[in-house]
């Protein structure tokens, strides 16, 4: 594991305008040399010229060392391939000339798992042809717990927090993201069934819980890349489309069976509190059997999707 050494740079105003006065200090010697040329020793203006031309050199290459850092950007300083540590304030600096400075987003980034990314193109002089682009995320499909086939994608947010070993540790660290949220996503989904009925953890129904645990499997993969998942939620969760018209047919009929429950657990009270009214405010006597026939009635009353037809008895009370 590498360790990210922080280090701040020199400011680069003073060695910007120092490098340009030498430059043109000694362009102007090496003029004034040249146009006086016939009037010293050929050997007297070669070493003025060789020593205007050491005075140039260095003072070109170190230009190189210039470098501005703009907020949320980090620079890794590297010397012949050895890391030297990675400047993370914002400015204007100066550091080696031969140190290569390799640059670093800070920034909070997200993507949708499922989505390509295609690199920008550019061409021999470095202008860009063809700008960065990502693709519509394409949900992944992969069976839950208990074998349902279901198509599942998730929205991760992060942000590198070690630039040490972004770099070092892995090839691509932005593939590296993707690659390995995906693998935890499909993880997860097999781990959960898409609905429960008996309250436990479920994909459909606990979505706070199964963001905090796909967002912990992230950033337990991601551990040694230096990055840090901020966030993790499902952004598109169904059925697949073989099984999709069966499985609402099913919630459909739990639905149905939910709602009758409700309905016949309400029948039942309402009947036995009217048979306790009619019986304490002693409106009618009832025997056993007309009892029965006034339940029936109730219920049937009551359950029916449809309005009941009254029937009106206008004879005695048993006939």
């Amino acid at each position: 594991m590498h360790a990210e050494k922080t280090v701040r740079p020199s400011a680069g105003w003073g060695p910007l305008f120092g490098c340009l006065g030498l430059m043109i200090l000694a362009a102007g010697a090496f003029v004034l040399t040249v146009a006086g040329a016939k009037e010293r020793p050929p050997i007297l203006s070669g070493g003025l010229i060789v020593g205007e031309v050491l005075l140039f050199v260095p003072a070109f290459v170190g230009l190189f060392g210039l470098m501005a850092i703009a907020p949320n950007e980090a620079r890794v300083l590297l010397l012949f391939g050895e890391y030297k540590g990675t400047a993370r304030e914002s400015g204007f600096y100066w550091v080696n000339p031969f140190f290569s400075k390799r640059r670093i987003s800070l920034r909070v980034r997200n993507f949708e798992t499922g989505s390509t990314t295609t690199p920008a193109r550019k061409d021999a002089a470095g202008q860009v042809l063809t700008e960065r682009s990502r693709t519509r995320g394409v949900p992944s499909k992969v069976n839950d717990r208990d074998g349902n086939p279901i198509e599942i994608s998730a929205v991760v947010v992060w942000k590198v927090v070690n630039t040490a070993e972004a770099l070092f540790e892995v090839d691509d660290y932005e593939d590296f993201v993707a690659v390995q949220s995906e693998a935890a996503l499909r993880s997860l989904a097999s781990r959960h069934p898409y609905d429960s009925e008996d309250h436990h953890t479920s994909l459909r129904g606990s979505t706070t819980e199964i963001s905090e645990q796909l967002c912990k499997d992230i950033q337990e993969r991601l551990e040694k890349a230096g990055v840090s998942v901020i966030e993790a939620r499902i952004s598109h969760l169904a059925y697949a489309p073989e099984i999709a018209a069966a499985m609402l047919q099913r919630q459909q009929a739990q639905a149905i069976v939910a709602a009758r429950t409700k309905i016949v657990e309400g029948a039942v009270g309402m009947v036995h509190m009217a048979l306790d009214h009619l019986a304490q405010g002693k409106v009618i006597e009832l025997d056993e059997e007309r009892k029965a026939a006034m339940v029936s009635n109730l219920l049937v009353v009551l359950c029916s999707d449809r309005h009941a037809q009254p029937v009106v008895n206008t004879g005695s009370l048993y006939h």
